[in-house]
């Protein structure tokens, strides 16, 4: 995370010192990196400059309008997998034939929006979804050219709650019966199967699973082909891995290679849909102590961030790099410490025994690589107000989103009509 760094001491964003941002936002919040976004779009796209390819933003990382406006602006297309993440990317500044749709539970009036916008691709996930968009395309009279998603069943060797491509996963049709459903497909009025689609999962860092499925794709496109179909382009999906704590993800080049090597000989424009390995580490999570309580075993370090604010370690028993926002010494004690929030959760937990210099009420931590899953799958659990989203550029930041005040959160509601 080389856009974050200790400058005389002091954790920076960029050239904005995060103790300069806790005062002006308050605590806890997020913060992000204009110079990290633009640095590894800039990476990924480089990888395939020569090739017809479109780099389609994963838009569940991370779906601030400030974040997907940053990279629309480098050229980056979305993909999307509801209609309020359509209507983002388009309020973003992403255009709409730029626009990938995927997703196994896409409603009727999501499919018929997407259709209206005249949107890249809709990847179709399943025979029944598969009829409905060809009924919405012929009571609109429309001309759609669409994806269909294959599952490979792939071990993608990753977390089993965001592996997406075995037989047992919901995601995609099962690639032995592709070959007739995209027949399917071709016989609906308006619709045209352009696009063969596969993901596998997320957080990867092998590259052998994502080979196995990228010939898998090859193949099935030959076989398309040589049945009539005019396939044009293949999506392959996201899912590159970052570094949380020891892994060790592939190169841009060495997955490029990898790529070309799978499907260079199809002549077919490559889709990709990278979100972790953009936005994961392009932002932090700083959070304040509010406590240290010594327990009869435990050494607790209570925060004013909590699992709504970051559900991934509780989700997911994920890792995050903590940093103390004042640089510590590379002689200073240490001691085994976990981490929480004030959530009445056993599980609002952040770290488990984590060496940790002494910590006292006031002191600035930050969460590194927390610029993916979130600010986005936080929740207001606790009656917690969201917290703020920060977005840095050199030496200047901007409140991307805001910290709602409490009467916004209960305007939500109300007493039922005879309270």
């Amino acid at each position: 995370m080389t856009e974050f760094e200790y400058r005389d001491g002091i954790l920076n964003a960029e050239s904005v010192a995060i103790p300069a941002l806790a005062v002006a936002v308050g605590t806890p919040f997020y913060c992000y990196s204009s110079a990290g976004l633009t640095r590894r779009y800039t990476d990924f796209a480089d990888a395939f400059a020569g090739q017809d390819a479109l780099i389609c933003y994963s838009v569940k990382a991370n779906s601030n309008l400030a974040v997907i406006g940053t990279l629309a602006r480098l050229g980056a297309g979305a993909d999307v997998v509801s209609e309020g993440e359509l209507r983002r990317a388009l309020a973003a500044g992403v255009p709409p034939e730029r626009i990938v749709f995927s997703g196994v539970g896409k409603t009727r009036d999501e499919i018929a929006y997407a259709l209206a916008q005249g949107i890249y691709r809709i990847n179709v996930e399943s025979e029944p979804e598969l009829q409905a968009l060809g009924a919405i395309a012929a009571s609109t009279d429309r001309q759609v050219e669409i994806g269909i998603r294959v599952n490979p069943d792939v071990d993608a060797k990753t977390h089993a709650k965001i592996a997406t491509g075995r037989a047992e996963n919901k995601f995609g049709v099962d690639i032995a019966h592709a070959l007739r459903i995209f027949a399917q497909a071709h016989a609906l009025p308006g619709v045209t199967p352009k696009t063969v689609a596969v993901h596998i999962g997320s957080q990867l860092n092998d590259l052998a699973p994502m080979r196995i499925a990228f010939s898998a794709v090859a193949e099935l496109v030959a076989a398309l082909r040589a049945d009539g179909h005019d396939i044009d382009s293949i999506d392959l999906g996201g899912g590159l891995g970052i570094r949380y704590d020891d892994e060790d993800p592939p190169s841009r080049t060495a997955y490029a290679t990898m790529v070309l090597e799978a499907t260079g000989n199809l002549g077919c424009r490559l889709i990709f849909e990278p979100g972790r390995t953009l936005a994961g580490n392009s932002g932090i999570l700083v959070t304040r102590v509010i406590y240290e309580k010594i327990g009869a075993s435990r050494r607790f370090v209570i925060v004013d961030a909590a699992m709504n604010d970051l559900i991934r370690p509780a989700l997911y028993d994920a890792h995050h790099e903590i940093l103390p926002v004042r640089e510590t010494p590379g002689d200073a004690a240490r001691a085994p410490a976990d981490i929480v929030g004030p959530i009445c959760e056993t599980g609002d937990t952040f770290a488990r025994a984590r060496l940790l210099p002494e910590l006292r009420p006031d002191d600035l931590i930050a969460f590194a690589s927390a610029g993916a899953y979130g600010a986005v799958m936080a929740s207001s659990y606790n009656t917690r107000r969201l917290i703020p989203e920060v977005l840095v550029r050199n030496n200047a930041y901007s409140v991307v989103r805001r910290r709602p005040d409490y009467d916004e959160l209960l305007q939500l509601e109300r007493l039922a009509d005879w309270q």
